[in-house]
């Protein structure tokens, strides 16, 4: 194989944690009676531009299908997020009624209903089905394509062009990322903004964060390596900040290369911080298997101590994140019998590969539980306020990343 971004062959492996079905695959009493489909999950690095991988990858269809059960506005903190972002960023670029904001992958229209109650104009381009049907109930025209250089052109012939193109966790999410980054170049005005935010890879080595490893996720990204697809495709970033959400991420503020906008600081500032990391030689990629192989060790130990014990356990999110951590560990019913989510999309139905049944949260309290493992452990402390009552009856809280930890 050789890399997505700069064609150098491949040959250093990052993390290898098997077979496994796609993490938001989830499955009905139907599927239960038939084959599931599983796909190698094997991350390389490249030793050329350090652009983290998927080996190899299924079709894109196959993974955003018409039954996606992803919706982001299950969650009050990436709402409340998305609302700041707007906020933020409507005074910042003056957009106004004479605008374009575009979101890639705008999923149920958790970020540009903001702008839609603004007068802003705006375009949602999200291909799955489930979640751009809630979106366009809130009033927001979407496209149902994947999105990529020949996109944008169109996009732009049709007089669509964006002052201001959003990313929100997709660029980790496409298999040609220089088609997609080409494709935010047309369609990007002179003096237009884009701002991407994906989970940064110097996070995930630093506390070991193999559960965000799965096959949605095509690249790990750093500021490094995005720098050099940018300016491939004839773009510059020329501002970046770093954001909690999703255990550590970058938001990137990119614009034509040519464009006279000033870079800040905090450009050189990141940068520098990667290469402190060794983010730039081999050794920091090439131990991590270690890692995962601990957390993923020590979560499987804590769960056999519980089932010797005789303590009762369920696990509340029934996230992709969750799932990659349960099917490497080979987690299934015995030693974890039922999921809670608040998401109706997924309710009734099963964790793909454990077969975990997943519930609605209220089963968690008709339950007389020992412990709650919270698998989106990025939101831990949203979900510890959401079952504050169970805690204060003494149950107690598990998360298994950054480590495994009980309170």
């Amino acid at each position: 194989m050789n890399c997505r971004h700069c064609s150098k062959p491949l040959h250093n492996v990052f993390l290898d944690l098997g077979f496994a079905p796609p993490s938001n695959a989830y499955l009905s009493d139907y599927d239960l009676k038939r084959p599931e489909k599983y796909f190698p999950l094997k991350i390389m690095v490249c030793d050329e531009c350090w652009l983290v991988q998927t080996e190899d990858y299924a079709d894109a269809d196959a993974l955003f299908n018409s039954d996606y059960a992803y919706f982001s506005s299950t969650s009050a903190t990436w709402l409340d997020h998305a609302l700041r972002y707007t906020n933020t960023m409507i005074p910042l670029l003056g957009l106004d009624t004479e605008s374009m904001v575009v979101e890639v992958a705008s999923n149920d229209g958790y970020l540009l209903k903001n702008f839609v109650a603004q007068a802003i104009p705006c375009l949602g381009i999200e291909p799955t089905a489930s979640t751009a049907e809630a979106a366009e109930r809130l009033g927001i025209p979407v496209l149902r394509e994947f999105f990529g250089e020949a996109l944008g052109r169109r996009l732009a012939l049709q007089g669509k062009k964006a002052d201001l193109i959003i990313g929100n966790n997709v660029y980790a999410h496409v298999p040609d990322i220089n088609d997609f980054t080409l494709g935010m170049k047309v369609l990007l005005k002179p003096e237009g903004t884009i701002t991407l935010e994906f989970p940064h890879l110097m996070e995930l080595l630093k506390y070991g964060q193999f559960d965000t490893v799965y096959h949605e996720h095509f690249s790990y990204l750093s500021l490094f390596t995005v720098s050099r697809i940018f300016k491939r495709a004839g773009l510059r970033i020329y501002h970046v900040e770093q954001i909690s959400t999703h255990g550590g991420s970058l938001r990137i503020y990119g614009c034509h290369a040519e464009n006279a906008k000033a870079s800040t600081g905090a450009v050189a500032n990141i940068l520098d911080q990667e290469a402190k990391f060794s983010m730039l030689s081999l050794p920091v990629y090439l131990n991590f298997q270690e890692q995962a192989n601990k957390l993923k060790n020590d979560l499987l130990s804590f769960l056999l101590d519980c089932k010797l014990q005789g303590k009762k356990i369920a696990a509340y999110g029934a996230a992709a994140k969750g799932n990659t951590v349960l099917n490497y560990a080979g987690i299934k019913p015995d030693l974890l019998p039922f999921v809670c989510d608040a998401a109706p999309a997924k309710q009734g139905k099963y964790m793909p590969g454990s077969h975990i049944p997943i519930l609605p949260p209220a089963a968690l309290r008709k339950s007389k539980l020992d412990y709650v493992i919270i698998l989106p452990w990025n939101i831990a402390d949203e979900v510890k306020s959401q079952l504050s009552d169970l805690i204060q009856s003494g149950v107690q809280i598990v998360t298994a990343v950054p480590e495994l930890k009980i309170t």
